[in-house]
């Protein structure tokens, strides 16, 4: 009874917390997004997960088109989706690629491992569709939170050659660490990393039922990295406290798997820079090149 009461008392602190929080977000400016049409995929819970599709350019009718899902960042907990249409639409103009871009369980409401369960629905209800899709051409990207999952996908939860291509935009991969012990390599004072105050809250509206912090599902640095594609890129950012965490995983999978792993560090960026990148800037440069970067990862995966 008093454990119950304890947990009940402890999620109605990091709702009100995150609630301010998305308030704060919210006035800042939601994201909109132009996809080519919404899609609801169902999940095991009987509820559905609501997908922005964006076509390919060079999408043919009656050919499966070779698809990129996506997953936005969040903390775990904004909902942010449709913060990467312009990425989205980047990679239909420019590649073969469709898009989905998905739109998944946000703690403290679900915490883990509920987006992970949406991203393992989202995929195997795609390779279900073959002749929609291609399903020797399935690759995964994700922004920050959308990245540990795109991780955990590639390396934890499918098997190896499920993806053909893993594009990792500063994600956290240890969570494992103490906010605190994180430090971003090019800390001038300027900012533009995640606060240890809000890592925490992100941390334990998350990780609300106290998952070991040491699973590869939570912190995939700490995990195996044989089933990591072979065509991975890894983006890191000199202003942001995850940055040297991602380097140690990314340099782990570039060891196993040689030269198809791109490490990238986008210097002077803060963490999720390119979404706020204003136009002509240093920042837009970095945002233009690290797209960049992911088209070209694309373009080379074997047909």
């Amino acid at each position: 009874m008093w454990l119950a009461l304890k947990n009940l008392f402890r999620y109605l602190r990091l709702k009100a917390l995150v609630s301010f929080a998305r308030f704060q977000v919210w006035r800042g400016g939601m994201p909109k997004a132009s996809p080519d049409s919404i899609l609801q995929i169902p999940s095991r819970t009987g509820r559905s997960i609501k997908a922005h599709y964006y076509k390919s350019t060079s999408f043919t009718p009656g050919i499966p088109s070779p698809l990129l899902i996506n997953f936005h960042g969040s903390g775990f907990v904004f909902p942010l989706h449709g913060s990467d249409d312009f990425f989205c639409r980047k990679v239909t103009t420019s590649t073969p690629y469709s898009v989905l871009d998905i739109q998944y369980s946000l703690a403290p409401e679900y915490p883990w491992p509920a987006c992970h369960n949406d991203a393992e629905d989202v995929v195997n209800w795609a390779l279900k569709q073959p002749d929609v899709y291609s399903t020797s051409q399935i690759a995964i990207s994700g922004f920050s939170a959308g990245a540990n999952m795109a991780c955990v996908a590639a390396a934890s939860t499918f098997p190896k050659d499920t993806f053909n291509t893993l594009l990792a935009f500063y994600p956290p991969t240890d969570l494992s660490m103490d906010p605190e012990e994180k430090v971003a390599p090019e800390d001038d004072g300027r900012g533009g990393g995640i606060t240890a105050q809000m890592a925490r809250l992100f941390d334990a509206s998350y990780l609300r039922f106290d998952p070991d912090k040491a699973d590869p599902r939570v912190s995939p640095a700490l995990g195996p990295v044989e089933n990591y594609p072979e065509n991975s890129l890894f983006i890191t950012c000199g202003r942001d406290s995850l940055c040297l965490e991602t380097e140690r995983l990314a340099k782990r999978v570039e060891k196993k798997h040689g030269e198809g792993v791109v490490l990238r560090r986008m210097d002077k960026c803060g963490h999720a820079w390119d979404k706020r990148a204003a136009p002509g800037s240093y920042q837009e440069s970095k945002r233009d090149e690290t797209y960049g970067l992911a088209i070209d990862m694309l373009m080379k995966t074997k047909q």
